[in-house]
């Protein structure tokens, strides 16, 4: 990703600051992470100047994925431009939509967040830069350039270690419980027993600490990411608007899914959730007073230089998108439509919306 390269000029360098916009999304290959960039698009184009630049990064496990979410982000956004009448509005005559595309970049890299050393790695090359997107690409390439600065970051990316559904169980608990309860907190879903990535050889890591993979997936390798971009997310002064860090958690992280003597879960049955339980309470606690004397570390870069240089911390804030149709989910592709339609029901009938 990072290399010593001469960097090349970016589309965006010529301007300020202000009419520049740098987000990351983790997982952003399909489900939510691929709505969340085509949502941002939709956002900037309504809210920003004309002359402003979107750039996304988008973050996937594989070149190929990379490729793709590249591709259908570009298509999104081509879409977009043609059709709204509200930037035509804005634009004035004559509209062309070629221009509004080229304000909007895609740069998306492989991160593992399961391998600890790639995370580092990441953070490292967008720190140091320059980075490219991968090779295979039409259009705007991206080769060589650099990040100075991340505005937010979206720790989207998952793993919900489940081998199915209890149907039985589903179909009873909907007769009985409702379908809003149901689907909202379901309880038949069917989780594998926690892995360890000291298992994987992929990994590499001693017998110990152990590791769980959807701890360290949901929560952990996030958490490291977090720490070693904080010189793109801190500011100078608080004139400027801060960084932002965005823990997407879930509907399913209630007070009993996590038991504090277990706290990866290796013995419990609901990995996912107690994870996402785990990251409720780290956003949701990281400034609190009684928190700040065991959390201001994680605040702290591990440059002291940049540390003075860059005083103002990013900001934490905590999501979960409701119920929806995630990838995520155990259920075959015949069935999806079923899913998907339970979902749409409950909506109408009062689920919890994002």
């Amino acid at each position: 990703m990072g290399s010593q390269l001469t960097p090349a000029t970016a589309p965006w360098e010529a301007l300020s600051s202000q009419e520049q916009l740098f987000v990351l999304i983790t997982g952003a290959n399909s489900g939510i992470g691929l709505s969340i960039g085509e949502r941002l698009i939709d956002e900037f184009l309504a809210t920003r100047s004309l002359r402003s630049h979107l750039i996304l990064i988008p973050t996937t496990r594989s070149k190929s994925k990379s490729l793709q979410t590249i591709k259908t982000l570009r298509e999104y956004a081509r879409k977009a431009a043609q059709s709204s009448a509200a930037l035509r509005s804005r634009a004035g005559s004559p509209y062309r939509w070629e221009d509004t595309v080229a304000r909007i970049h895609v740069l998306s890299l492989q991160l593992d967040l399961c391998d600890l050393r790639g995370v580092y790695a990441f953070a490292g090359a967008l720190l140091r830069g320059p980075v490219s997107n991968p090779e295979g690409l039409e259009g705007e390439y991206l080769k060589n350039v650099r990040i100075p600065r991340l505005d937010t970051v979206v720790f989207n990316a998952a793993y919900g270690g489940w081998s199915g559904v209890n149907y039985p169980k589903a179909v009873w608990t909907i007769l009985t419980e409702g379908l809003v309860q149901s689907v909202t907190w379901p309880n038949f879903k069917m989780a594998l027993p926690t892995a360890l990535l000291n298992d994987k050889p992929s990994y590499n890591y001693p017998k110990e600490p152990l590791l769980g993979e959807v701890f360290t997936a949901c929560v952990f390798g996030h958490y490291i990411l977090a720490h070693e971009l904080l010189p793109l997310l801190s500011r100078r002064s608080e004139s400027e608007t801060p960084g932002r860090l965005v823990w997407s958690s879930s509907l399913e992280a209630i007070d009993r899914v996590l038991d504090m003597s277990d706290f990866q879960c290796f013995n419990g049955n609901g990995p996912y959730e107690s994870a996402k339980r785990v990251t409720d309470i780290l956003s949701l606690t990281a400034t609190l007073p009684a928190a700040m004397p065991y959390s201001s570390c994680f605040f702290e870069s591990n440059d002291p230089a940049e540390a003075r240089d860059k005083p103002i911390r990013p900001r934490m804030y905590l999501t979960h998108p409701g119920i929806v149709a995630s990838t995520l989910f155990p259920v075959p592709w015949f069935l999806m439509w079923a899913y998907e339609l339970a979902l749409l029901i409950s909506r109408w009938i009062g689920a919890v919306r994002a």
